[in-house]
């Protein structure tokens, strides 16, 4: 497989794994106290780790402002240091918060506010420029997200971006933004118990790069996560909100999304590779086009989601195994 791949119609070049910020954000919450991260981090294994990914050949890094409230943007930019020109970031905007609280306080679909958010993003990150400027309001109104495109196609004239996406499920909606210029991409979910066929045709009827957060289901396709086991409580997944599968109300794994990730063990460990390795394999089987981002709280995470890259995709055989096993 070919460890690098570009960024749909932009040119830009990324690893074809990317690790994926929110969980070193560390804790944060919603104005009812519904977490929102995923339990207490150490900013210096966080540290320690993106640095690792970095020695490994990983180039691209997601985040967004809101992920710890801005700590997730400050710790990578720390992490990075003299090393940025050496990698790709990817950062979000949409979502309001409070700092010192930590938490999200709303959110801002206005033109008027895409320069603010950004401005506020680089200097968390510590750089003059964000490589992948991202809408973070999944579901926001489709007319009003097109009046998004004017303002971040004049942030990649002044050179503070330099291409922008969506971050959401709806192919509808991610053709909206499709038609910028210099939009290159979009987020959305997808794994093995979530393929997006639909984003996949989109993707490449429009030249977009496919972006692929919850790659590893939210931890469940690790292998790690037994039902009934219980989580931390300031772990997004021990009061799963409704967009969330595969946890339950009591803070633990559904016992049926357990029993699927066993029966597909030994496909997903197939030619040495960890559980988490093989639904990695599975997304680049999808298409030429994906690049999953899992997320990563220590250096060992780090260092096992890097070496997928070295196994690459499974085969088609192997993508026709997997639906006869999920009774696809």
């Amino acid at each position: 497989m070919e460890t690098n791949r570009t960024l749909g119609r932009s040119g830009i070049r990324v690893s074809a794994l990317g690790f994926g910020c929110w969980a070193i954000g560390g804790e944060w919450q919603d104005t009812d106290g519904q977490p929102l991260g995923w339990g207490k981090v150490d900013d210096e294994e966080s540290v320690r780790a993106i640095r690792r990914a970095l020695d490994l050949g990983v180039t691209f890094f997601d985040t967004a402002d809101t992920y710890g409230a801005g700590h997730s943007e400050r710790v990578l930019g720390r992490a990075l240091g003299k090393r940025r020109d050496e990698v790709v970031i990817a950062t979000k905007w949409g979502n309001l918060f409070d700092e010192d609280t930590r938490t999200r306080t709303g959110s801002d679909d206005s033109p008027q506010y895409v320069r603010r958010a950004l401005t506020a993003s680089l200097r968390r990150l510590d750089t003059d420029h964000v490589d992948l400027y991202q809408l973070h309001i999944s579901d926001a109104d489709p007319e009003r997200a097109a009046e998004l495109r004017e303002p971040c196609e004049e942030l990649v004239g002044e050179g503070l971006i330099r291409a922008y996406a969506w971050s959401t499920d709806d192919p509808a909606r991610a053709a909206v933004f499709a038609e910028g210029e210099h939009c290159t991409a979009v987020q959305h979910a997808l794994n093995v118990f979530q393929p997006a066929p639909d984003m996949l045709a989109l993707c490449d009827e429009l030249d977009l790069a496919s972006v692929n957060r919850s790659p590893l289901a939210m931890g469940l396709l690790s292998g790690k996560h037994r039902s009934g086991q219980a989580l931390e409580a300031g772990d997004i997944r021990s009061r799963p909100p409704a967009w969330l599968p595969g946890f339950t109300e009591n803070g633990g794994a559904d016992e049926d999304w357990v029993a699927r990730v066993d029966a597909l063990r030994d496909v997903l460990t197939s030619d040495g590779r960890t559980p988490a390795q093989g639904a990695l394999a599975w997304i680049w089987a999808c298409s030429p086009r994906t690049v999953p981002i899992p997320g990563f709280r220590s250096v060992t995470q780090a260092e096992q989601n890097a070496t997928a890259l070295e196994k690459g995709p499974l085969t088609p055989a192997q993508l026709a195994e997997v639906d006869t096993i999920l009774g696809r």
